[in-house]
């Protein structure tokens, strides 16, 4: 047997992970106790999520423990041991917004969490890939000093600057405005890097940029995309937070970004950190975004703006794949921003119209 541990697993990366492994042949053992919902309320609850899966997976099994709780954590991988091939870590408090409100629970969620995780991997199958989705936050705001250029409806960063294609993996994490979010997720990425250093182990720690896809339960602090198409289509007043609304983002497809894990667990290595997102491929900006929404749900997004923006977020942000991509040829991007939107809308909008 070939048993796939995956947190989140209600959640968009966490679900679409469930699906393409389960696919491939695995057992797959999912962990998620609905704490988005405790986050931000009802309307981002995966519960729908998870009795999807149950349903469209007799195989699936279903965990409802908090990854916090190491003893729960700790039986579950000891029932499994070696049987273990392969874990993905997608649970998180995603917000850097939410974070402040309770920095205590952000820390425990996001690097206690993973630590959990990390120790009931080595005692119990230290040979499986490790596979943690992490953020662009752990460079904090360093990517708004960059060279940027103001256009019609984006910013963008100089033509001849080096990471014109992209940042890169090299770019400080050091002194730098994180958020209280940023930085538990920087303990949870440097513990990642470090399990595999130290001890071996075959960890990849993905920086994503914007995931997203028809799974997510978009809410107004998590979601850019997907929360967007749902204001568009259910005329619920949307607010956009500084910069003009000329925000760029780049947004990786959920599809996309299992594919790279799949990768990796095909051919992993130790301690490495790729940048993660839809790269020069799949980017758009908040206004370009609106666009978009409005041409494909045929109706006009109602938003107000406020010149104050996010403490810490970004002006501007695309990743550099190269490095990804130079170790696995293989993969590449296949979803560009208005396919993804176009299938966002397909799957949500006549379940979003129904609760209006």
């Amino acid at each position: 047997m070939s048993v796939a541990i995956i947190t989140g697993s209600a959640g968009l990366i966490g679900s679409e992970a469930v699906r393409f492994f389960s696919s491939i042949g695995m057992t797959v053992v999912g962990i998620d106790n609905d704490m988005r919902k405790v986050f931000f309320g009802e309307e981002a609850s995966t519960s729908w999520n998870r009795a999807r899966l149950e349903q469209d997976l007799p195989g699936y099994i279903h965990e409802s423990f908090d990854i916090r709780d190491y003893a729960e954590v700790e039986k579950l991988f000891k029932r499994y041991g070696t049987d273990i091939s392969l874990i993905v870590h997608t649970a998180a408090q995603p917000s850097h917004d939410w974070a402040a409100r309770d920095p205590f629970m952000d820390f425990s969620v996001n690097a206690n969490g993973t630590l959990n995780l990390l120790e009931a991997a080595r005692h119990h199958c230290p040979d499986a890939p490790f596979i943690f989705t992490s953020t662009n936050k752990v460079y904090g705001d360093t990517p708004n000093f960059l060279p940027l250029v103001e256009q019609e409806k984006r910013w963008e960063i100089e033509a001849s600057h080096r990471y014109h294609k992209g940042i890169a993996e090299d770019m400080s994490i050091d002194q730098s405005k994180h958020s209280l979010f940023g930085a538990s997720k920087v303990a949870a990425d440097v513990l990642v890097q470090e399990y595999g250093r130290y001890f071996d182990m075959k960890t990849a720690i993905f920086r994503g940029g914007c995931l997203t896809g028809p799974s997510h339960s978009g809410t107004q602090l998590h979601g850019f995309l997907a929360y967007l198409m749902k204001c568009t289509v259910t005329g619920q007043p949307y607010t956009i937070f500084g910069y003009k609304g000329k925000q760029v983002r780049d947004n990786i497809h959920s599809a996309d970004l299992i594919a790279a894990f799949y990768e990796f667990y095909k051919a992993p290595r130790s301690a490495e950190v790729y940048n993660i997102g839809g790269g020069r491929q799949s980017n758009c900006s908040m206004l370009e975004g609106i666009d978009l929404c409005n041409e494909i749900a045929g109706r006009e997004l109602n938003f107000s703006y406020s010149d104050a923006n996010r403490s810490g977020d970004h002006i501007w942000y695309i990743s550099d794949l190269d490095k990804f991509k130079a170790h696995y040829p293989d993969w590449d991007i296949r979803y560009d921003v208005p396919r993804i939107l176009g299938e966002i809308y397909e799957a949500n909008h006549e379940r979003w119209t129904e609760k209006v």
